[in-house]
C-alpha cells in the first residue's frame, strides 16, 4: 500500500486518483483590478457547475503583472473540462471572462488551460520517513 501511495504521488495523483492540475493564463494588465473584483462574487451557479462537473480545490492566483495561475484536483481534466463546456453557465461566463486575457489563437480561456507538467510534489507522509523504509535523521550539532 505504501508503495502505491508512492507511485500515485509521483504520477501527480492522490491516493483516490485525483490528479493535480495547474495552468496558467495571462490577465491584461490593464483589468486586474475588474478580473479580481469579478472573482470575488463567482455567481453560485458557476461555482455549483464547477463542483458538479469535478473540479475540486480549484484556486487561483494572480501575479501583478496579470499572470494567471490555476491549480485544480480532478480524476479527469479533460472529462471535468468538457462536462463544463456543455453547461450554459459557462458558456457564458467564458464569454465574458474573455475580455480579460491575453488570447494570441483567440480561444476562450477555459479551452487555452494547457495543464502544466508536475515535476515535484511533497507528500505530508515524507515526514514518517522515505519510500524505501528509511527515516531521516538531523545530525545533532557537536
Amino acid at each position: 500500500m505504501k508503495e502505491q501511495h508512492w507511485r500515485n504521488a509521483c504520477e501527480g495523483r492522490h491516493s483516490s486518483s485525483m490528479k493535480r492540475i495547474c495552468f496558467v493564463l495571462q490577465v491584461k494588465p490593464n483589468r486586474l483590478e475588474e478580473y479580481r473584483e469579478r472573482h470575488r462574487t463567482v455567481w453560485p451557479e458557476m461555482q455549483a457547475a464547477l463542483e458538479e462537473a469535478g473540479w475540486k480545490n480549484y484556486s487561483l492566483f494572480l501575479r501583478p503583472d496579470g499572470l494567471l495561475v490555476g491549480y485544480l484536483e480532478t480524476n479527469d481534466f479533460e472529462r471535468a473540462r468538457a462536462a463544463m463546456a456543455e453547461r450554459e453557465i459557462n458558456r457564458k461566463w467564458q464569454q465574458e471572462m474573455s475580455v480579460f486575457f491575453v488570447q494570441p489563437d483567440g480561444l476562450p480561456p477555459d479551452r487555452a488551460m494547457e495543464p502544466l507538467e508536475e515535476i515535484f510534489h511533497l507528500q505530508s507522509t515524507h515526514r514518517q520517513g522515505w519510500p524505501n523504509g528509511s527515516v531521516s535523521r538531523k545530525r545533532s550539532a557537536s
